[in-house]
């Protein structure tokens, strides 16, 4: 909240500077006050600590994103792509410690918001295939990879959809997967053990 009072007061004084100048002929300086003001009012439609997560992730240092992350204290506050793309990082990047279910929830609330990318509704469609398919949901699993790869335009995710694919057409759900996936309203019954 305080710094959203700041980037008011900025962003007044920054138009006050620029109608000032130009009124009084600094026709350069009121060219430097537009830009100034154009950033200074794009800061109201991006969070910055958002824009510094996303380009941690780039780079790999996956710490320091989650730190950027955490410094948003109110993301309900923020446009609802933005609050998708805060659940959608949040979700990535903290899956040990959220849990399956928790992070399941986040994923498919941040698809439900909107994403912007193709390739950021694959990568989410991809992480929740293999959710549902640690919890016993081969069906779901499936049906999900088949949806992150006709949104995977460039391949990029192609190497991994097809290791996935392997990995369900192979794997026998145990029963520990079978209760997890009765907990999280999955697989309704459990099948009977063979003798």
């Amino acid at each position: 909240m305080f710094g959203f009072v700041i980037r008011c007061i900025l962003s007044a004084f920054s138009l006050f500077l620029l109608v000032y100048s130009f009124a009084t002929g600094h026709w350069g300086w009121g060219i430097v006050m537009i830009f100034v003001s154009a950033i200074i009012i794009l800061s109201f439609f991006r969070n910055q600590y958002m824009i510094l997560a996303l380009n941690q992730m780039r780079v790999g240092n996956h710490e320091k994103a989650h730190g950027y992350l955490n410094k948003i204290s109110r993301p309900d506050l923020l446009p609802k792509k933005q609050h998708a793309y805060v659940l959608y990082l949040k979700a990535m990047l903290g899956t040990q410690e959220l849990g399956f279910a928790k992070t399941e929830q986040m994923l498919r609330q941040a698809i439900q918001m909107g994403l912007r990318t193709k390739q950021d509704n694959a990568v989410a469609r991809l992480h929740l295939s293999g959710i549902c398919a640690q919890t016993g949901r081969k069906q779901e699993a499936t049906t999900l990879l088949n949806e992150a790869k006709k949104m995977d335009e460039n391949g990029i995710l192609k190497d991994q959809i097809a290791m996935m694919k392997g990995q369900l057409s192979s794997a026998v759900p145990s029963k520990n997967q079978m209760r997890m996936a009765q907990m999280t309203k999955g697989r309704q019954k459990m099948p009977r053990a063979k003798k």
